[in-house]
């Protein structure tokens, strides 16, 4: 099959698509043939033309419902809703403050809710459409440190295979990709130096950290002809998964 044949003048949206792992899935759609939506709070200075803009607070229903309603305005139709805004700084779970919790979980969940809820109704008219949840390994095992973060991700992964049935009936397909150790923009912040993320690579069965175009090419795979009876998956994209700890400890390392 074509690629790009197979998307061209589909329209997708892709929260925080404007910066790191979220504008790499952005342009690498753009480059398949879709009509694609970026939506952020602020837009950055150097935005490949390619992708129309929204800014946005998706955190606000009523913010992510503009979100949606700004693409079908521009475009006619939605087939593809990427939610890959999210995130978390790290904070100790016995001190966090309720609205540092309530603010993850809003960023993390929520929001991808809000955005899933407002393209329902466009999707379902339109005959169908595909939804990619991007979550993270901190959803599936434990994330000390980022304890927020973590089970915001966990409850996306539960809401994908509930609207995945939900939904089913009216052609709309909800999977989950599992994101493992990825490099982005604040790599150092969470990882450290280049030194220090070769190390982790190195950690990885595949050899080497995540990168967007990974992530890009699940999702190109799952809004497919290709995926058309995919529903309600979760994807590990994650080089083979982490290493358990155990083992260096057993060898003495």
């Amino acid at each position: 099959m074509d690629e790009v044949s197979d998307f061209e003048g589909k329209v997708a949206i892709v929260t925080g698509g404007t910066r790191g792992l979220g504008r790499v899935i952005a342009c690498r759609l753009a480059d398949a043939g879709y009509k694609v939506v970026a939506c952020a709070r602020s837009q950055p200075d150097d935005l490949d033309r390619r992708i129309a803009f929204v800014s946005a607070d998706i955190r606000d229903p009523d913010q992510a419902a503009g979100v949606v309603q700004q693409a079908i305005d521009n475009f006619g139709s939605l087939h593809l809703l990427v939610n890959n805004a999210g995130g978390s700084p790290a904070a100790e779970a016995a001190t966090a403050s309720p609205r540092f919790f309530d603010s993850v979980v809003a960023l993390n969940l929520n929001s991808a809710m809000y955005m899933m809820q407002a393209a329902h109704a466009p999707m379902k008219a339109a005959g169908g459409g595909a939804i990619v949840n991007i979550t993270s390994v901190s959803g599936t095992r434990p994330s000390p440190g980022t304890a927020a973060y973590g089970a915001a991700k966990a409850g996306l992964l539960n809401l994908t295979q509930s609207l995945a049935q939900e939904w089913g009936p009216d052609a709309v397909r909800v999977n989950a990709i599992i994101a493992g150790l990825m490099v982005t923009e604040t790599a150092e912040q969470t990882y450290g130096d280049r030194d220090a993320q070769a190390k982790v690579g190195a950690s990885i069965p595949l050899g080497r950290m995540g990168a967007g175009d990974d992530l890009a090419e699940a999702i190109i795979w799952l809004a497919s002809d290709r995926a058309s009876w995919v529903s309600g998956a979760r994807i590990n994209v994650d080089g083979g998964g982490e290493r358990p700890y155990f083992l260096d400890l057993v060898k003495g390392s």
